[in-house]
């Protein structure tokens, strides 16, 4: 079980600590039989997400999870990996989602992202807008999603009562 912050602890990452060319790693997330059946019977009942012998007959050869089950398994790690310690305000959205290659049980998932641009928020003061892109790879490193969207951050400074970045005096 993970732990989650409180709301008396301070966090560990704020916007500034995004700036432009980071890049971060983590997660070690197997994909079971199971998750991939449950997943795909609640959200994504197709035959090759749900039935062997069809998933055999389909283009990926045998079962495999759902895209949008690949990408919780990434939120997931995402929020274990940094989001449940920061700043995190939420995220404006993701631009562009792609699924490589297919994600098979017994697979091993990780994660990790590089940020691309980092601005202030024009309209919230003491907010800040980190643009990642983030590659999700198996156990032989082979990339099976990639996606690219904004997240918010609180500004450390604004915290502590001092202007934030990019404020007008």
């Amino acid at each position: 079980m993970t732990e989650t912050m409180t709301p008396q602890t301070a966090p560990r990452w704020w916007w500034e600590d995004f700036p432009v060319g980071r890049t971060m790693e983590f997660g070690a997330m197997p994909v079971t039989r199971e998750a991939v059946l449950a997943f795909a019977r609640e959200f994504d009942p197709q035959p090759f997400h749900l039935d062997d012998e069809a998933a055999g007959a389909s283009l990926f050869g045998r079962l495999c999870a759902s895209g949008w089950h690949t990408a919780a398994m990434a939120m997931r790690m995402m929020c274990d990996g940094y989001l449940l310690d920061s700043a995190s305000l939420g995220s404006p959205g993701i631009d562009e989602l792609r699924w490589l290659a297919p994600v098979y049980p017994g697979d091993t998932l990780s994660t990790g992202f590089e940020v691309v641009a980092a601005r202030p928020m024009a309209s919230r003061p003491g907010v800040g807008l980190v643009q990642l892109k983030w590659t999700v790879r198996n156990q032989q490193r082979q990339p099976v999603m990639t996606m690219q969207g904004w997240g918010m951050f609180r500004q450390r400074a604004a915290a502590a009562g001092a202007a934030p970045a990019g404020a007008q005096s």
